[in-house]
């Protein structure tokens, strides 16, 4: 039975069900038969072009150079389509283009951002997500760093938006600079339309937003996207990364107490960590690498280090980060079988691939596959994944050897220029040690960091991020909730009662929103409906999720058709289906094993330590049995890769 045939057999049955009942209101096995379903579903009507129509057989010849590694740029992933997903090239859409009309004043103002994000999004008390330690949040920003940044408009061409009465805004208005429309996209002054109005389907007033990152999963926040931005933080030698002694990352010099990284915009403590944790990884798979292959050039040693190390923050990702905030057993499956398929990775490690079904052997080394559109990231991608009610305002950081509380602090002092000032006075054990043990926000109404609606960034610009994710979903043609959910073949919310089971979030919602529910932004429909069993955020999002978590993967050439051991050697392939986050971290933290003792999943909350009757802690009577029981993993970091 081809594709379109399951596809069309599996809506027949599950269409009518799921006017009734919700995919997480079904039994396992129907569940994850159900979200099957579903993502067929998403692939046939979710995937449209940009600007650009998919290219499907090649007119240039590859550099010899592009066959077997990634290019800072993202050029010649796909090799017939050498643009495709490449640096500054356009968001597609999830939504049918025909209906994307980015809002312009006065709809743009209605309701007033501003208003939204105090009356509805101000953190009122800190809600907790209970099941998750912030090492999950710092995860998130670590990774959307890699995949998407609209990059910043210039102050001459802004937004301004009105102020409520009685703000304490200390301007007249607020101004926010503009999302840069992509060169020539539709829109743009260069952009051109058929006799209809209309050019690739799309509208003559909507406009196509850049990436300034690459859209491909490849590490871009630890290796960046273009050439120059990769030289400054290679040592040149045997492969490797930057970083110092103390295995810290150094600072980049124009940008004084920020590190220097791929990408390091939005600089704060926990992104610092896991890129220096993530360099540290290039630098150890590159050592083995060389003691396996002492001929090869630093050039050979780094790409090769850089395939295995990004698969690997995608693994760590799908198989763990995700289920982790999503903790359900259909969610677990399904992310398990994306990455493995049904039969699990044991099966796979023994007896290979059976066949190409990505059913059956998961999507790593696959055919690669685009499903009918070019690769890129979508904008409804970018709205779904802003998950900033996650971050606390308050700080605790702790000893990782007693349990100690060493010092307590409000974000605002352990981010931005005041990053690297903060993190002197601590070990990089001791803080990861902090964002394992604690809670991060749920992701929800009034749990919105207060530190980041008066945010004052590194350059001295003033803005409320509440209000800028309002605005630019709605400058983006992002479309509104009711709509969304529509778009996605999910019922229509009829009431604000409907939407949110917390009646005094309804009034609210209904007040804000002029008791106009088909008004209400894709944010707080989100941020407000109830949430599936085990879920950290909306099955709206989820949606997104669906579709996007498994092309992400498949489109890739380096996690389908050229995940083998030729590409990345049979040690690298071992590496990335044997390791864990958990084994990343006690690799280079090794004096954490108590905290992490028998976690299944690293972005659980971790262990606490604490002190014993003498005042010694438990960890550090523990330290010299950890450090002998690691040391011959320490010593050749091979043995994790090569483990079954």
């Amino acid at each position: 039975m081809s594709r379109s045939l399951a596809n069309r057999a599996l809506h027949t049955v599950f269409a009518p069900i799921n006017r009734r009942r919700q995919w997480h209101q079904l039994p396992f096995p129907v569940s994850l038969l159900n979200l099957l379903s579903l993502r067929l579903d998403l692939r046939d009507k979710n995937l449209f072009d940009s600007e650009k129509q998919i290219q499907e057989h090649g007119t240039e010849e590859p550099p010899p150079e592009a066959r077997t590694a990634r290019r800072p740029d993202g050029k010649w992933n796909d090799l017939d389509d050498p643009d495709m997903g490449s640096q500054s090239s356009a968001f597609s859409r999830n939504i049918n283009p025909r209906r994307i009309k980015p809002e312009r004043p006065p709809r743009l103002y209605d309701p007033n951002p501003r208003t939204v994000s105090l009356e509805l999004m101000t953190r009122d008390h800190f809600k907790p997500a209970t099941t998750l330690n912030v090492l999950a949040a710092a995860w998130i920003q670590f990774e959307n760093h890699n995949w998407f940044f609209h990059g910043r408009g210039t102050p001459d061409e802004v937004f301004e938006v009105p102020l409520p009465a009685g703000d304490d805004w200390p301007d007249d208005q607020m101004y926010v600079r503009r999302t840069v429309s992509v060169p020539g996209g539709q829109g743009s002054p260069n952009g051109s339309s058929g006799s209809d109005g209309r050019a690739n389907g799309r509208l003559d007033d909507s406009i196509d937003f850049g990436n300034t990152e690459t859209h491909w999963w490849d590490g871009s926040q630890l290796y960046g996207s273009s050439q120059a931005d990769q030289n400054k933080v290679r040592s040149f030698e045997d492969g490797k990364l930057k970083i110092d002694a103390q295995g810290r990352l150094p600072e980049d010099p124009d940008q004084p107490g920020v590190d220097m990284a791929g990408f390091n915009e939005n600089w704060w403590f926990g992104l610092s960590v896991l890129t220096s944790l993530f360099t540290k990884e290039h630098n150890a798979i590159c050592d083995v690498l060389k003691k396996e292959n002492p001929r090869w050039t630093d050039q050979r040693l780094f790409d090769t280090a850089w395939l295995i190390n990004s698969a690997l923050m995608a693994k760590i990702h799908t198989v763990e980060w995700t289920p982790g905030i999503v903790n359900n057993s259909a969610l677990w499956a399904a992310m398990n079988a994306n990455w493995s398929g049904v039969l699990g990775q044991t099966i796979k490690n023994r007896l290979g691939r059976f066949g190409d079904s990505e059913i059956f052997s998961g999507i790593m080394g696959s055919p690669q596959e685009h499903h009918g559109a070019r690769f890129q990231l979508t904008e409804e991608f970018v709205s779904v994944y802003r998950m900033h009610p996650l971050i606390p305002d308050d700080w605790t950081l702790y000893s990782a050897e007693n349990g100690q509380a060493l010092a307590q602090h409000e974000f605002v002092e352990l981010q931005g220029a005041s990053t690297r000032g903060f993190m002197d006075a601590h070990t990089n054990t001791d803080l990861m040690y902090s964002l394992g043990i604690a809670n991060p926000g749920a992701i929800t109404l009034h749990n919105y960091p207060r530190a980041l609606q008066r945010h004052r960034r590194i350059d001295g610009e003033l803005m409320d991020l509440a209000t800028m994710d309002i605005l630019r979903d709605r400058e983006r043609g992002v479309l509104r909730y009711n709509d969304f959910r529509e778009e996605m073949r999910m019922p229509r919310v009829r009431s604000f009662d409907e939407l949110t089971h917390n009646k005094r979030w309804a009034e609210q919602i209904r007040r804000v929103y002029n008791n106009d529910i088909d008004k209400v932004d894709l944010q707080i429909g989100m941020y407000a409906e109830p949430l599936p069993p085990g879920f950290g955020f909306s099955d709206t999002a989820f949606r997104v999720f669906i579709l996007m978590a498994s092309r992400r993967l498949k489109s890739d050439r380096f996690f389908t058709t050229d995940f083998t051991p030729e590409v990345y050697t049979q040690t690298g392939i071992d590496w990335v289906n044997n390791t864990k986050m958990k084994d990343v971290i006690l690799r280079h933290h090794p004096d954490l094993s108590p905290a992490l003792e028998g976690m299944p999943n690293a972005f659980l909350p971790w262990h606490q330590v604490s002190a014993d009757g003498d005042g010694n802690g438990r960890v550090g009577r523990r330290i010299a049995g950890t450090r002998r029981a690691l040391s011959a993993i320490n010593s050749d970091a091979s043995a994790y890769a090569g483990r079954a």
